[in-house]
């Protein structure tokens, strides 16, 4: 199964990522960038990041905020985080406030590319360099694009899914699809990915597809109906593991969890739980290093005045604009390498193994809880 097991290869990259932006220089142009880039360099260094909410993954609660702290620290940047609770009205307040305090690098993971194109054309009249963090805003002006390969997890997703136990090897095997919100790019990206493998199985159907939205109230009513309409199902490729545990509960309450295929993304503590208790077939890990520390080593180079030329484009699907960008390659998470995140310290024992039940399953699956 590719990449099952690449547990050294993402971080690998990561590393790679950062030391490539530590060998750029001042005198390096980059194609491509927007007007932003091209300004006077800011003589500050103070950053602002802008997260979208605290609902559709665990991820910026804790783990991206915890690492962008940490690298900001080690660039002795003046970092500020905000969280936009899933509001895109407060981010662009928060944007404006960030600008008018004299941030000179703005980090965004927006909630939609329509408010997000709003917020990058603020900083560009401000000589602000935008960053698109994790998510590429369409039709968007930022100067780079930090994130991981998007195609390439939804990719891994899919391969992932004819692996799984309950479905592997079947001659004939129905499946539906829960996407992502379609305002965010990754989510396009994902389903780009897990289509391409998925269409191409012999004797593979899909019944249905359908937007849960990143939100778990949503993938619930969409999974029920969608369980009504076919008692068939034999797997569910499902984009992220907080709509995944939406899946499971349906699953349980009619006595087939386990019995259904069931993938995820984030390895989230509830998706590692999963993926431990057989519920959910894997997970897509995707170490916040590869993010946050390549975005703030980007910020840190932006602020000194240089302009490092990224490694990869990625082509604009609104203006057909190439912008620079650092991508890392995920990894597959399933029950042979679910201690992986937690040894990492992407997630914690504590978080991952919270009950005296679940403490039991993690020391069976090499999570050492103390």
């Amino acid at each position: 199964m590719r990449t099952t097991l690449r547990m050294a290869a993402v971080m690998t990259g990561a590393v790679a990522l950062v030391a490539g932006l530590a060998g750029c220089s001042s005198n390096g142009g980059t194609s491509g960038t927007s007007g932003s880039s091209g300004s006077a360099a800011p003589t500050n260094n103070k950053v602002g990041i802008l997260l979208p909410d605290t609902s559709s993954s665990p991820r910026w609660v804790s783990a991206d905020p915890n690492e962008l702290k940490k690298q900001c620290t080690v660039y002795k940047l003046s970092c500020s985080i905000d969280n936009a609770n899933g509001s895109a009205t407060t981010q662009q307040s928060q944007a404006q406030a960030l600008i008018n305090a004299g941030v000179g690098v703005l980090l965004l993971v927006n909630l939609d590319s329509g408010s997000g194109k709003a917020i990058e054309s603020l900083a560009q009249q401000h000589n602000v360099v935008t960053i698109d963090y994790d998510r590429l805003t369409a039709g968007g002006s930022a100067a780079y694009y930090v994130s991981y390969d998007n195609v390439k997890v939804g990719e891994d997703q899919g391969t992932a899914l004819t692996q799984c136990p309950q479905v592997k090897g079947k001659m004939a095997v129905n499946y539906v699809d829960i996407d992502g919100a379609p305002t965010d790019n990754n989510a396009t990206l994902f389903a780009q990915g897990y289509n391409s493998v998925l269409s191409k199985q012999p004797g593979w159907t899909k019944l249905a597809e359908q937007t849960g939205n990143w939100d778990a109230a949503t993938a619930q009513t969409v999974f029920t109906t969608m369980l009504g309409q076919h008692s068939n199902i034999n797997a569910v490729m499902v984009a992220n593991d907080t709509m995944a545990q939406s899946v499971i509960n349906v699953l349980k309450s009619q006595g087939l969890a386990g019995k259904v295929a069931v993938s995820g993304q984030d390895a989230s503590a509830g998706g590692l739980d999963n993926v431990m208790s057989g519920t959910q077939c894997f997970t897509i890990y995707k170490p916040v290093a590869g993010e946050a520390d390549v975005a703030i080593k980007l910020a840190s180079q932006i602020l000194a005045g240089k302009k490092p030329t990224a490694p990869a484009m990625t082509k604009d699907p609104t203006t057909g604009r190439e912008v620079p960008s650092y991508l890392a390659s995920p990894t597959v998470i399933t029950k042979a390498n679910v201690a992986l995140p937690v040894t990492d310290g992407y997630v914690t024992a504590k978080a991952v193994c919270p009950t005296a039940a679940l403490v039991k399953l993690c020391t069976a699956n090499g999570i050492t809880v103390s």
